[in-house]
């Protein structure tokens, strides 16, 4: 009896292990590539390289001047090489890798830090009214940083943090004698 070495089943072929097997999906590849010579430019690569020139706008340039006047307060930042916290007059902003979200000071309930006891890795935890919580972890340089970085967020949250919830004073009764 014979014995077959390697698998028996072939190779299966269609759109999802191959997008050229529907026409009209990708593309026809095109000889362009083989007929142009050395100094001959794609029509692409020319306007790459016409644009390499021009100066492109940058989010480090500010656009609007009265953003930097609304901005004289404490700003709170914090990151490290995939996270980021942010909190200023607009409010908190927390970056992941590539997730992100924002928060206005009115859509927030509290905002809570925790540092562990061993380790570098610094927890702020945003918490909205309508119980969902938003933790971020940022690895600090150094523990040294954390009381820092405290001392930064109070500020912050003293300056535009309000508690919706005005404290009423109570009235002590007069003594009467």
């Amino acid at each position: 009896m014979e014995q077959r070495i390697g698998s028996s089943s072939q190779p299966l072929e269609g759109a999802g292990f191959d997008p050229a097997f529907i026409p009209g999906l990708t593309s026809p590849v095109s000889g362009e590539a083989e007929d142009a010579g050395p100094g001959d430019a794609k029509p692409e690569e020319a306007v790459e390289e016409a644009g390499a020139d021009e100066p492109t706008p940058t989010a480090e340039e500010p656009d609007d001047a009265g953003e930097e006047e609304a901005s004289d307060g404490p700003v709170f930042e914090a990151s490290d090489r995939r996270a980021k916290f942010v909190a200023d007059h607009q409010g908190v902003r927390l970056s992941l890798d590539d997730q992100a979200c924002e928060f206005r000071w009115d859509e927030i309930g509290a905002v809570e830090t925790e540092t562990p006891r061993f380790g570098k890795r610094f927890t702020i935890t945003v918490h909205t009214p309508d119980r969902r919580w938003y933790p971020i972890e940022i690895e600090a340089t150094s523990r040294s940083r954390f009381a820092e970085w405290d001392e930064q967020l109070d500020a912050v949250m003293d300056k535009y943090f309000e508690d919706e919830t005005p404290e009423t004073k109570e009235e002590e009764p007069a003594e009467s004698d």
